[in-house]
């Protein structure tokens, strides 16, 4: 018997396997899928030649992840590359904004849209310098997060205190133009905002924008060379280095439940995994109380909440093999690894109004990947591995645009929503179709397919919004990775801090069962009885066994 189970070989699952086994912890991990990584893989399944990066692709939250460099991932061969350019916004009079790493080329950029727009964007990197570290640390920790809180609180007042929260809170409509004068840098942050699923006029979209903006200036949009899955390779080496098991093909559908304490899992086929100390699930926390629990371990307050539990956007993703590079009609977007598309922060706004009337757009804002200019590897040269992912409503009520697209995601649906993307991304750069050698469509529906997790193509574990997040997140007054089962804990994106691949709720998750005290434990009938401590100084579970009649 493994001392934990974990569900799930998503990242935050094996960040939270990791964690474990470097604590001296057997770990096995239960993967349904027939390969690990979750939303963190890639293929050949486009064409041969091309690598395509089948969920997510550029990491920066990763780059920024106290979580993912203490596990010295470049030991086990990861490594990371940058397009030379951050992202892109261009607009359709040929103007693009342009976001780098290299401070004076944003502020170069950004001048060029409106004089000051430059130093404007300078002071909103000074406040980052100052602040970020402690931001990230908050980020990243458990909630609350008391310690870097307190570096953050005393922090904020000598950077202007209640003034510099207020922007933060802001809709990033508002706060793009309270910093702004021209589009450039106001299109930097709502973009950047749509990342997840913020309107541009929803209150803390703007200090997401800001968020999101400042881990590009500061670490980049990178990718893993060779591929996405390359980042779950590395994790999968460097845990069963240690000892521990990954089982994909190994649908776990309960989790076992004796006297309110987990101590193991049943999977699809029957088999039951006992774990002699925690079970760890990465997986959304609908999944976990509403199917892997069963009722008379969910409180009833619990099963009432998730009623209200919201999902973020659903997503619409196409790959793309190109026979030549993307040609732009603003140069500058060349070179961007991340670009995108929408004609101005009024199409943002059109765009996100559409969804919340439940229509799917007709001018779908789209995040657009240029992977072969991010990592030379993914495709021959003078080629392009592409990819764009827009968001659509779960429930569709009507088609923005006039081709009845009607939410079954059938093949109508999806050829018509794949042709209406590549429309918009002609808008932006004329003759794009006809670089196109081979695509392929992944619905809502099919991304759910490729990770349960990814509900309906929700691909942020639940809404970004506010009433969601901190305490509020996966319920109001949780905030942690403890639930109500002793020994079960919540490692996914649904909990805090949320999407991203970063890592962070499957840490929160392992510290969080590392810090419990260990009890005595039956299994079959036989208990292993406390007769040795563990390196914290606890007591530990031995192997010598004493019949008992129930567990404690």
């Amino acid at each position: 018997m493994p001392d934990a189970v974990v569900i799930g070989a998503g990242p935050n699952g094996l960040v939270a396997a990791n964690l474990l086994a470097d604590e001296g912890w057997s770990v096995t991990v239960l993967e349904a899928a027939d390969t690990p990584g979750g939303a963190v893989r890639h293929d050949r399944g486009v064409h041969p030649d091309y690598v395509s990066d089948m969920c997510s692709s550029f990491y920066p939250l990763a780059a920024a992840s106290p979580v993912l460099r203490g596990l010295h991932l470049e030991r086990e061969g990861l490594r990371w590359s940058h397009a030379p350019a951050v992202l892109a916004h261009p607009l359709s009079d040929g103007r693009c904004a342009v976001l780098s790493r290299d401070l004076e080329t944003t502020r170069r950029n950004l001048d060029g849209f409106a004089e000051g727009d430059g130093e404007a964007w300078r002071r909103l990197t000074l406040i980052w310098d100052k602040l970020g570290p402690d931001i990230l640390q908050a980020l990243f920790t458990p909630f609350p997060p008391v310690l870097s809180a307190a570096r953050l609180a005393a922090k904020l007042r000598g950077a202007g205190g209640l003034r510099l929260a207020r922007t933060l809170v802001l809709p990033v409509r508002r706060m793009g133009e309270e910093e702004f004068r021209g589009e450039g840098g106001r299109l930097l942050l709502a973009g950047n905002a749509l990342h997840a699923d913020l309107a541009p006029e929803a209150a803390g979209s703007g200090g997401f924008g800001w968020l999101m903006s400042m881990l590009g200036h500061s670490h980049g949009f990178p990718v893993p060379v060779g591929g996405a899955g390359a980042l779950i390779g590395a994790l999968v080496r460097r845990l069963e280095r240690l000892g521990g098991t990954v089982h994909c093909g190994q649908r776990v559908d309960e989790v076992l439940v004796r006297e309110g304490r987990a101590v193991g899992v049943r999977t699809q086929d029957g088999t039951e995994v006992r774990a002699v100390k925690a079970v760890l699930a990465d997986v959304s926390a609908p999944d976990l109380y509403g199917k892997l629990l069963a009722e008379e371990h969910v409180p009833a307050r619990v099963r009432e909440d998730l009623r209200r539990f919201q999902w973020d956007f659903g997503t619409f993703k196409i790959d793309w093999a190109l026979d030549g590079p993307v040609p732009w009609k603003a140069p500058e977007a060349a070179g961007a690894g991340t670009v995108h598309l929408a004609d101005g922060v009024d199409e943002l706004t059109r765009f996100a109004a559409q969804i919340a009337m439940r229509q799917v757009p007709d001018r779908p804002f789209s995040l657009f990947g240029q992977m072969t200019t991010s990592d030379p590897t993914r495709s021959p040269e003078g080629t392009e591995s592409a990819w764009a992912y827009t968001h659509v409503p779960h429930e569709v009520k009507g088609d923005a645009g006039d081709a009845g697209i009607t939410g079954t995601w059938d093949r109508h649906d999806r050829e018509t929503m794949a042709d209406r993307v590549e429309a918009q991304v002609e808008r932006f750069a004329p003759g794009f179709r006809s670089r196109v050698k081979a695509r392929r469509i992944l619905s809502p529906t099919s991304l759910e397919e490729l990770d349960a997790n990814l509900h309906g193509g929700a691909i942020n574990g639940g809404t970004a919004n506010m009433h969601q997040q901190l305490f509020f997140r996966p319920l109001p007054g949780t905030g942690r990775p403890e639930t109500a089962v002793q020994g079960l804990y919540l490692a996914s994106a649904s909990a805090h801090p949320g999407g991203g691949v970063h890592g962070a709720p499957g840490a929160n998750a392992a510290r969080a069962a590392l810090r419990r005290r260990p009890v005595r434990r039956v299994f079959s009938g036989v208990q292993h009885m406390l007769t040795k401590r563990d390196r914290t100084g606890e007591p530990g579970i031995a192997d010598s066994p004493a019949p008992a009649p129930h567990t404690t």
